[in-house]
């Protein structure tokens, strides 16, 4: 009731003040002229004091109002600011989810970067790759290993899983008749390319030690697959992956079409430990799958009948491998 009497004041408020405004104005001006009210109106003091009083009640009530309106639009606005904050947070665990939720693309370079990264800022190190020859990452590693700092206790490990290129495959292969069938020509390219790598790393494993920049362990190891996918692992912090998704086709001197893939130009998904629960389950997951395909895989081992050294290059050779990873 007390309420309901209180709201019902607020509305009737100013209407009341302005009729008794208007009714004193009135029998003023009526006083002006007429004489008996004039004069009973003249000898009457507290009527003066009277409206004296009930304009400074109407100044003070429309203080008051003042007030109490400023009152509440501080306490909006602090309200207002409280939700904002809250929304924030909000939206800042939705983005943390939708993170979570899937892998962010990736660039090649931006791999390298993570690799540098990691190079520069751990002292143990283990990356996992599993690529076509390696072309990409063993050209930007070892710039990254003959820039790092001297530190002797150091340690780089470095596996890297790669097709048997001493297999019979059809892709990487040639086309003939419109088939595409095996190119043992050019997969000996592709073998040596991968040997070449091998040994780089090695010399800079050397590089390394006399530099007593730490030491540096790597492996190559091959598995008769065609090579359809692209994996980084560092530790199990980070894993990007991607898959080689351009085949293309490169005439040899015999007129014949040698059938390669490309995958340098692919956008990849990264994926981070600390994204959420699923990016770990997903670099739990692809890890798994590259430990079970490594301990099946053999050692990168020279090719049984290499005995002598191989002739002189023809002079049209095989087209050289495209870089592509």
């Amino acid at each position: 009731m007390r309420s309901r009497v209180a709201a019902g004041w607020a509305r009737a408020e100013g209407t009341v003040s302005k009729v008794v405004l208007l009714a004193v104005f009135g029998l003023n001006l009526v006083a002006q002229f007429v004489k008996p009210l004039g004069d009973a109106l003249q000898g009457n003091v507290y009527i003066g004091g009277a409206l004296l009083s009930l304009v400074g009640f109407l100044l003070y009530s429309e203080v008051q109002r003042l007030n109490s309106a400023h009152e509440t639009q501080r306490e909006t606005t602090a309200e207002l600011r409280d939700t904002i904050r809250v929304l924030s947070g909000q939206v800042a665990l939705l983005g943390e989810a939708q993170r979570s939720a899937a892998g962010a693309p990736i660039t090649q370079n931006q791999v390298l970067a993570e690799f540098h990264s990691a190079l520069r800022d751990k002292e143990r190190v283990e990356f996992r790759v599993m690529c076509f020859t390696g072309e990409t990452v063993v050209t930007s590693l070892k710039e990254s290993l003959q820039a790092l700092p001297a530190y002797a206790g150091r340690e780089v490990t470095v596996r890297f899983l790669v097709p048997d290129f001493l297999r019979e495959m059809d892709v990487p292969g040639q086309v003939v008749d419109g088939q595409a069938c095996d190119s043992p020509e050019f997969r000996a390219r592709l073998d040596d390319q991968v040997r070449r790598y091998e040994r780089d790393l090695k010399q800079a494993k050397v590089r390394m030690r006399d530099r007593g920049q730490g030491n540096l362990s790597v492996e190559f190891q091959v598995l008769h697959f065609t090579p359809g996918e692209k994996l980084y692992l560092i530790d199990d912090s980070f894993m990007a992956e991607g898959a080689y998704d351009k085949a293309v086709l490169w005439p040899d001197e015999n007129g014949r079409q040698v059938l390669d893939l490309l995958g340098n130009e692919v956008m990849l998904t990264g994926w981070r430990w600390e994204d959420g629960q699923r990016a770990r389950d997903t670099i739990s997951r692809k890890r798994e799958y590259f430990d079970t395909l490594w301990n099946q895989a053999r050692a990168l081992t020279a090719p049984a009948s290499a005995t002598p050294a191989p002739p002189a290059a023809p002079a049209t050779p095989v087209p050289a491998p495209q870089s592509g990873d």
